[in-house]
């Protein structure tokens, strides 16, 4: 089976996640990484998964994904097994009771990543998820690495059931 796993990150951490999630999966596909702007979504040869993760940029994926996203023709998407992931800030590090709000209702990367390509005929496998930094800039949350692993181990499972 061949995953191929997309992600862009500012920061690095978007990137550490895309990672742990790959040495999840390993041994059992496998698996690609690549930052998602090296690839043409025209052209690639689709994956038996993709898995599509982005930090959380004003409540939405990253300019890079959406425009990844928008550019993947739909007959290739079409019944397309996908998971989708962002890292995001983690509300109890925003002081402001004001803002924890608006990022609350706002939304996240993973779920607008998730509408889009189900949108586009993908079939999610998991639930899509969230992993947090304690800033804009990070570091990843203690203990973000080893769930994301746990995720990934949920998608592992779904592949050799």
């Amino acid at each position: 089976m061949q995953v191929l796993i997309l992600y862009e990150s500012f920061f690095g951490n978007t990137e550490k996640i895309a990672h742990a999630i790959a040495d999840a999966i390993e041994g059992a596909e496998e698996v690609t990484v690549r930052e998602i702007s090296t690839v043409d979504p025209e052209t690639m040869q689709m994956p038996d998964l993709l898995i599509v993760g982005s930090p959380t940029r004003g409540f939405r994926p990253s300019p890079a994904t959406m425009d990844f996203i928008s550019r993947v023709p739909e007959s290739r998407m079409l019944d397309q097994m996908f998971a989708a992931f962002d890292t995001r800030i983690a509300l109890s590090y925003i002081k402001s009771g004001v803002l924890r709000f608006i990022v609350k209702t706002g939304g996240y990367a993973a779920s607008a990543i998730e509408k889009k390509l189900r949108q586009k005929g993908g079939v999610p496998i998991v639930a899509s998820d969230g992993f947090c930094v304690i800033d804009k800039e990070g570091p990843l949350l203690k203990g973000e690495v080893e769930r994301a692993r746990k995720w990934a181990s949920a998608i592992r499972a779904f592949h050799t059931a």
